[in-house]
């Protein structure tokens, strides 16, 4: 028996020996490296923690400078992305992605931190602008649209005429950052319905 016959035999047509395509493409913003982890523009990406570990998912290193994880909620393949470029850059991470693994713009959804949000609330959004965020910023330019899906978890703005950056780059109290957290969990819910049951079924439920 050749090589193709054998392929053939083990995997049969239908069967499930070629990979389904990825269907939703979720991107959580924030920065790499351990000192970034715990601050406010990493929210994201403790989104992604938490839709990886129920999916039984773990982050590996991608060649499009992200690190990546799969998970199939609902029989659905999903591709979770962590960009590794900082934030102001994350739109050349997902342009690489998404010609990788030929996602168009309606199948991204895009989680970040918001300062224009009270700490602890989650809104979604079918389309829209950057609202000063550099990370959307950066997306909506490299990819020329604004219609993709976002998740924004609140994260408040600083006190009296504190600098921004160092703000969302900064940790949070003890308090905070369980609002925060628990934030970014309803997040990752909200996603998750927008995958499983569609964007206006998750608006429905989750901005309110």
């Amino acid at each position: 028996m050749d090589a193709s016959s054998l392929i053939h035999k083990l995997f049969p047509r239908g069967s499930g020996g070629a990979r389904k395509p990825v269907e939703w493409l979720v991107a959580g913003l924030g920065n790499p490296g351990p000192k970034y982890r715990d601050t406010r523009h990493n929210v994201g990406w403790w989104s992604l923690d938490d839709l990886a570990a129920r999916g039984g998912g773990k982050f590996k290193a991608s060649g499009a400078s992200s690190e990546v994880s799969e998970i199939e909620p609902g029989g659905k393949r999903v591709l979770l992305a962590r960009p590794l470029t900082y934030v102001n850059r994350s739109g050349d991470a997902m342009r690489h992605l998404m010609r990788k693994h030929h996602v168009t713009a309606d199948r991204l959804i895009v989680i970040y931190d918001d300062l224009n949000l009270e700490p602890g609330t989650v809104r979604i959004r079918k389309q829209g602008g950057a609202g000063g965020h550099n990370g959307m910023k950066s997306i909506i330019a490299t990819l020329a649209t604004e219609e993709f899906a976002r998740i924004r978890i609140g994260v408040g703005r600083p006190a009296g005429s504190g600098e921004q950056i160092d703000y969302v780059l900064g940790r949070m109290s003890p308090k905070e950052r369980e609002v925060v957290r628990n934030a970014a969990t309803r997040a990752a819910d909200a996603a998750e319905t927008a995958i499983l049951d569609g964007l206006e079924s998750a608006m429905n439920r989750f901005n309110n």
